[in-house]
């Protein structure tokens, strides 16, 4: 009995670490089609001969300073939407749990606006102070959803969650558009651009802002997978296994937070990856964290790199904001969750 079980696990780890692996060539295909996409196309020869240091300087210029920080970004923020909706879902025990329908994205983007109204995102070291601001503002506002959803004696309902979050993600967005309306026409076009989820960071300097935060939070919420495993048997049981709930749940709600307000502040408002991301992955390799975290972040990132491939080839010589392509895709997925869980 115990050598099928094993045999099992075994089954599952393959088969958990071959879809990791399709899912990762996928990321690598979709990285060299985006290299070639654009206004002014670069063939596959081009984009060789200009990595290999044989390209002109105009082929440098577009490959090297416009479109590859722009899809490492892409790759980048949307890994660590997908796996800070991943950490949500856990903690919460609810399919329906994302960053930015629970309000932390719009609470990263009010800080922002706010950041932008008073320190102009042109000046030196913005870039570098925008995830910390962010950071405030996603956690100012996972604090509200939390306090208003917590019912002593009862916990957090998973249904009041997702309402209490709607509601706050609302309120943002209201006060967001009030704040805009006083900006001056240079920062409320940057605002603009942001609200709509286009990918705006695109030079080297947003990677290098980003990236501190991605490798300090995701190895982080990586090895805390098997207390998530334990987290999602519910409180009681979580503590009858000797597990110390509330100091591992503020920890991965930290990490949550974190990497989705860092990825907001560069990325910009981009919705529904923190919600599909995960949902995907765990259809790919089942629900175990170790493996469904990893996975997800690889999701995420697929997602985001073909969203924004497609926003820049869909309408050339003009792009739309890559928000807006995973945004019809992410709403009618929402939508089915919804009924799902009703029915």
């Amino acid at each position: 009995m115990e050598s099928v079980t094993e045999n099992v696990i075994r089954k599952r780890a393959v088969r958990a670490y071959t879809m990791m692996a399709l899912l990762l060539g996928a990321i690598v295909i979709t990285f060299i089609i985006s290299m070639n996409t654009g206004f002014i196309r670069l063939s596959p020869g081009d984009v060789i001969g200009t990595l290999l240091g044989n390209g002109t300087a105009k082929q440098e210029l577009i490959l090297f300073e416009f479109r590859l920080p722009r899809i490492v970004i892409s790759v980048l923020v949307g890994g660590g939407l997908a796996l800070s909706g991943a950490i949500l879902q856990g903690l919460s025990r609810n399919a329906l749990a994302d960053p930015g329908i629970l309000g932390i994205n719009g609470g990263a983007g009010l800080a922002v606006v706010l950041f932008i109204s008073f320190y102009p995102v042109e000046k030196m070291g913005s870039v570098y102070l925008l995830p910390f601001c962010a950071l405030l503002g996603a956690g100012a506002a996972a604090t509200l959803i939390y306090l208003l959803s917590y019912k002593k004696e009862v916990g957090i309902s998973p249904t009041r969650l997702i309402l209490v979050g709607i509601g706050v993600a609302a309120g943002i967005t209201a006060l967001m558009i009030v704040l805009t309306i006083r900006l001056d026409p240079q920062n409320y076009q940057f605002v603009a651009v942001w609200l709509a989820g286009s990918i705006w960071g695109t030079n080297w300097k947003f990677v290098l802002s980003l990236l501190p935060w991605l490798v300090v939070f995701v190895p982080y919420v990586i090895l805390r997978a098997n207390a998530l495993n334990v987290l999602n048997l519910g409180d009681q049981m979580a503590t009858g296994l000797g597990a110390h709930v509330e100091r591992q749940r503020l920890g991965l709600l930290v990490a949550a937070v974190a990497l989705a307000g860092s990825c907001v502040a560069i990325g910009g408002a981009i919705g529904f990856i923190g919600l599909i991301g995960p949902h995907l992955a765990k259809q790919l390799v089942g629900p175990k964290q170790q493996y469904l975290l990893p996975a997800s972040m690889l999701t995420g990132g697929l997602l985001l790199i073909v969203a924004d491939t497609l926003a820049r080839w869909l309408l050339q010589p003009t792009e739309i904001p890559a928000g807006i392509v995973v945004a019809i895709i992410g709403a009618p997925y929402f939508l089915y969750l919804l009924a799902k869980a009703k029915a």
